[in-house]
This record gives C-alpha cells, sequence and structure tokens, in this order.
C-alpha cells in the first residue's frame, strides 16, 4: 500500500506546485533591461513581503493540494471497508485512496480560486514601485 501513497503524495506536490498563480509581467523597459530572470527574481520578492506581511495566496495550489488529500483518505477508508468484506485490506485501501487522490485532485484543478484580491494588489503595487507593469495572474 505505501507505493500507491507516496506515488499520490508525489504527484499532487508537483501539481500543487505547477498550479500556483503568478503575476505576468509586461516586458517594458525595465523588464528588458535586466531580463526574465531578474523579473521573476523580482517577483519572488514582492510575493514574500506580501507573505511578511500576513497576506495570504489562496491560489490554487493550497486547494488543489487539499482537496486531493481528502479524496485520497476517504478512499483510503472506503477501500479498507471493502477490502474488510473481501479479505484484501491493504490492496483495497490502495486503490481506494489512488482513486480517491485523482478525483480530488482533477475536482481541485477544476474549481480553485482565484488569488486573493488583497494580496494580488499588494504584490502588483510592490512591481510597480520597482517599474514593472503587472499585465495578467497565470
Amino acid at each position: 500500500m505505501r507505493p500507491y501513497l507516496l506515488f499520490i503524495a508525489v504527484l499532487i506536490t508537483i501539481i500543487a506546485s505547477a498550479c500556483v498563480k503568478r503575476p505576468v509581467l509586461y516586458p517594458n523597459e525595465r523588464f528588458q533591461t535586466i531580463g526574465r530572470e531578474m523579473a521573476e527574481y523580482h517577483v519572488d520578492q514582492c510575493i514574500e513581503k506580501a507573505k511578511k506581511a500576513g497576506l495570504k495566496d489562496e491560489s490554487k495550489g493550497g486547494e488543489v493540494a487539499n482537496r486531493s488529500a481528502i479524496g485520497a483518505l476517504s478512499g483510503a477508508a472506503v477501500g479498507a471497508a471493502v477490502g474488510a468484506v473481501t479479505g484484501n485490506v491493504g490492496r483495497e485501501a490502495g486503490i481506494g485512496a489512488a482513486a480517491g487522490g485523482t478525483s480530488g485532485l482533477i475536482s481541485g484543478i477544476f474549481s480553485a480560486k482565484e488569488p486573493d484580491p488583497v494580496h494580488k494588489r499588494y504584490v502588483e503595487e510592490c512591481l510597480k514601485e520597482q517599474g514593472f507593469e503587472p499585465a495578467a495572474w497565470k
């Protein structure tokens, strides 16, 4: 059963981190002068500054991870119950966890929220102060 859970945990982590929305910067003069890599560094710094100010980023990543974990746990519980009847608790719990985690992952991806408006505004203002032009969040 453990290989299934490890696989699910790794998959959730990868998907959740890939789903976090970030500001997209317009390639103005400041952006072109310092380049994409340094501009991304400034985005990271502004996001960190917002977190230190107590503003939470309520983007897709957290919700997807939560739904996936809940799905995996409830799937494991249902699988264990089925396994108790059929005589193979471990195998059925693993299958249930995989199915539930996948279901939660898909549900989380399609119903996740946009970034918190206050967090988003804070990050955008931070970037504007540094000469950047946030165009959108992606």
